[in-house]
């Protein structure tokens, strides 16, 4: 069953839980919004359900916590958008600010992909399917993105980071990803 998904006029999605990142800034004037990006994190790595993920989008991540969170704690990096495990649906930025979810990137000669693109991460590892309540989300997701934004592609963070990415990962069906836009 496809959920119904309301956004409000600055780029937040009514029925998604909101917690504002601090990691973001402003558009460049005239950049229309036209890439999806998809990216697949779990913190600790292959762990999932715990707060470490939106603990690192919001700088509250404590490096006393977990070995592996010692190394990232002072990264400052977001997404607009996480999707758990269960399908539940999490926006750290508006869609009209840039999160900062792309790094080093570069999409059809264009490069830093933050300003053009919306960065969507799933609960998720290179070894492990996702969960299909995932994939409903993410497509009820860019169904409603691509009804106000010119989207022109759906792409792996890999597609616009070769050899510095892997996510989502070979894990990720593509498949099963909708890519019909507009009305």
């Amino acid at each position: 069953m496809s959920l119904t998904w309301t956004e409000a006029p600055d780029g937040r999605i009514a029925e998604a839980e909101f917690r504002l990142s601090p990691n973001h800034d402003r558009r460049p004037d005239g950049v229309e919004i036209c890439l999806l990006v998809i990216h697949a994190i779990s913190l600790p790595p292959g762990e999932f359900g715990g707060a470490g993920v939106e603990r690192l989008f919001t700088n509250r991540l404590d490096p006393g916590e977990h070995p592996y969170y010692e190394g990232i704690a002072g990264l400052r990096v977001s997404a607009h958008f996480f999707i758990r495990r269960d399908g539940r649906l999490i926006q750290f930025v508006p869609c009209d600010l840039q999160a900062w979810h792309a790094g080093v990137s570069s999409w059809e000669g264009r490069e830093r992909c933050n300003g053009f693109s919306i960065g969507i991460e799933l609960e998720g590892c290179d070894d492990r399917a996702f969960d299909p309540a995932q994939y409903r989300t993410l497509n009820d997701l860019i169904e409603t993105l691509g009804l106000r934004y010119p989207i022109r592609a759906v792409v792996g963070h890999s597609d616009i980071a070769p050899g510095r990415k892997t996510d989502p990962g070979p894990c990720f069906d593509w498949r099963r990803v909708s890519v019909a836009f507009g009305p």
